[in-house]
Order: structure tokens, then C-alpha cells, then sequence
């Protein structure tokens, strides 16, 4: 295991070594071989390189947090064009083209574009979309015939989003006058600290429907987070099951992501159920839908994929389940997955967007 941890820091370092090369080499052509500028530009790149490990020295440092995730996301665009600078470079031994005149150009067209690359990876992340759905249950409700319901996954509340997202979801979520709101896991990112000190619990709070919620992967922490969640306006189900007011039974699960998590089979808790009602179930990883549907469940909500939030990503989580992304029918079970309304690591989202997802689901055993 040690060779392996090992083997992450040299390719690691060689990627450092990769990138700082180019751009020194770019800067060169600027500035000249400026030895005070060489060693300055090094050190500064080695401490942005390395200011996500700063931070956890330096007690979750929020300016090392923000750099160490900004480098990490430049790291991203900058392996994916410098490939092609180089490649570039090597085809133009084969033109007239001046070598510092090639390398003045290639190297602003490239800081260009990683510019706005970034900045449109930001954007896709901290600017959500609805994302809409026509569901039918064919079973009947007694008085209701239709319910709005907004579900929201993966908000993976910290450091990176704060108050401000909470508050943009809040307004979001009322705009749209849900009948209900369901938040299939992470809610938080790893560390509950940063959702109390930023107030998110009082800002969701001030959601206008009914919130229940299950547990994700990343809602891990010492602290009661059932207890705190409850607190914070919403109403867990850890491998619960509720009956609510409008007849439709709700199933939360714990999430099955660690091996110390003990959880119970999803069979024994549909022997609670009228299987004549519908049965929404919140699954935070969108595994098992065999199992989901022999056991009477209409739809299954999940989050966890984040449709890979970042290209090549979405076609691993393509690759590794059954539905990753949207909508899913399988027999009379009806999948939906979204790519999540917050982000992991890296601030950014590429090939994905942020999002909210709306769902008209009706009742009818006519269709």
C-alpha cells in the first residue's frame, strides 16, 4: 500500500514539475531569464501546489481551502490543454514560425482559455438549472391526483459552498411552491462545522414545504448530524419508513459507502409498507434497483454521481451505473438520478451542471 501512496506523490510532483515548466517557459519569453523571478515563480508554485495540505495544518485555513481547491481545478484545464500546446510546439520544427514568437502566442491563447474554462467551470457549478420530470404512479392516492415535488442531491454544504448557496436554494425551492422537497444524501461536506458556523441551518429553515431527507457518504462526523439535520428544518429517515399525510410512504436509507455502516435490508423495512399506496425510496447511491423493484418500490431518488462533474467523469460513472444521470424506468420501478446541486473537491463542473430537480408526478392507474 505504501509503494502506492509513493508512486500518487512522484506522479504528482512530476505533473507540478510538467506544468511549471511550460508556464516558466511562456514567462521566459516575457521577462527573460530572470533568476529572482525563476526562484520566486517556483516557490509560489510549490506553496499554491501544496496549499490544500497547508490548510489542514493550519486548523481548515479557509484562504489555503480556496487556493488548494482553486490549484486542483487549474491542474484540471491545465492538463488537458498543455498537451496540445506541446503538441503544437513540436509541428511548428516544421514551419517558419519563430520559436519565441510560437511560444509569446501559445502560451496567451492557452492561459486564455483556461481562464475561461474556469471561469465557465464555476459557473456551471455555483449557478444551478432545473431539471424537469413528468412521473406517473399508477396507483391512487386518496384525494390527490398530482404533487410538485423539488429533490435535491449532493449539496455538500462547506467551505466552498457556504450561506450563499443555501440561501439560492431556499429561493429557488419557493419559487417553485413544491408539495414536497427530498434531499437523498450529502448534505454536507464531511465536516458539519462550516454548515453550523455559516448559519445554513436557520437559512433552511426557511424552506415553504414539507423536507425529509437520507444520509450520503459525505455526512460523516463525530456530532449527531441526525439530530442537527432534524434541527435544521428537515425530518431524516436513517433506514426509516414514514407514512405521510397524503398517503405516500417514504423510505430513507442509511448510505451503504463505508464498511463500519450497518444497515438494515431493504426487505425489512418494506414490511412496513402498503404496497397499494406509492413508495418513494431515498437512495444516496444508485445502486440495486433490482432489489428496489421486488420489493414494490415506484420510485427510487439518488444523487452521489454528480454525472462525473468533470469530463472524462461522466463517462466513468456512465460505465459504473446503471443510471448515473436522469431517468431510468425498469419494469415498474422508475429511477431518477441528479448530478447533484453542489460539487466535491474541485469548484467546478465540466460537461455537468448544478442542479435542481422538479418532478410533476401524478397518480393515475389508467396509464
Amino acid at each position: 500500500m505504501w509503494l502506492v501512496g509513493i508512486g500518487i506523490i512522484l506522479l504528482y510532483n512530476l505533473l507540478i514539475f510538467y506544468i511549471g515548466y511550460n508556464i516558466w517557459v511562456w514567462l521566459r519569453t516575457i521577462y527573460g531569464d530572470n533568476k529572482g523571478i525563476k526562484y520566486l515563480f517556483w516557490v509560489l508554485l510549490v506553496i499554491f501546489a501544496y496549499s490544500f495540505v497547508l490548510a489542514r495544518w493550519l486548523d481548515e485555513s479557509l484562504i489555503l481551502s480556496w487556493l488548494g481547491a482553486g490549484w486542483m481545478a487549474l491542474m484540471y484545464f491545465f492538463i488537458l490543454i498543455l498537451p496540445a500546446a506541446n503538441l503544437l510546439a513540436f509541428i511548428r520544427i516544421f514551419t517558419s514560425i519563430s520559436k519565441e514568437k510560437f511560444i509569446k502566442w501559445t502560451g496567451l491563447i492557452s492561459a486564455l482559455l483556461i481562464i475561461g474554462l474556469f471561469s465557465l467551470g464555476m459557473f456551471n457549478a455555483y449557478s444551478p438549472v432545473f431539471k424537469s420530470y413528468d412521473i406517473n404512479i399508477p396507483k391512487q392516492v386518496k384525494g390527490i391526483e398530482k404533487l410538485k415535488i423539488i429533490m435535491v442531491s449532493d449539496l455538500h454544504f462547506g467551505d466552498l459552498a457556504g450561506d450563499k448557496h443555501a440561501r439560492k436554494l431556499v429561493e429557488n425551492i419557493n419559487e417553485r411552491e413544491p408539495d414536497l422537497v427530498l434531499i437523498p444524501g450529502d448534505i454536507i461536506n464531511d465536516d458539519v462545522t462550516p454548515f453550523l458556523e455559516e448559519g445554513i441551518p436557520e437559512i433552511l429553515k426557511q424552506i415553504e414545504a414539507p423536507v425529509y431527507a437520507s444520509l450520503g457518504n459525505h455526512d460523516r462526523d463525530d456530532a449527531d448530524l441526525v439530530k442537527i439535520f432534524n434541527n435544521s428544518g428537515m425530518n431524516v429517515l436513517d433506514d426509516e419508513v414514514l407514512l405521510l399525510p397524503e398517503g405516500i410512504t417514504l423510505v430513507g436509507r442509511k448510505d451503504k459507502g463505508y464498511q463500519d455502516v450497518v444497515r438494515a435490508e431493504l426487505s425489512a423495512l418494506m414490511k412496513q409498507v402498503d404496497l397499494t399506496k406509492p413508495v418513494i425510496l431515498l437512495e444516496h447511491q444508485p445502486y440495486d434497483f433490482d432489489i428496489a423493484e421486488k420489493n414494490g418500490v415506484d420510485l427510487i431518488l439518488s444523487g452521489h454521481t454528480h454525472r462525473g462533474q468533470v469530463i472524462p467523469g461522466n463517462f466513468i460513472t456512465n460505465r459504473l451505473f446503471e443510471n448515473d444521470w436522469g431517468y431510468l424506468k425498469k419494469g415498474q420501478l422508475q429511477s431518477i438520478v441528479s448530478s447533484g446541486y453542489g460539487f466535491w473537491g474541485l469548484p467546478i463542473r465540466m460537461g455537468t451542471r448544478s442542479e435542481i430537480v422538479e418532478m410533476n408526478v401524478t397518480f393515475d392507474i389508467t396509464k
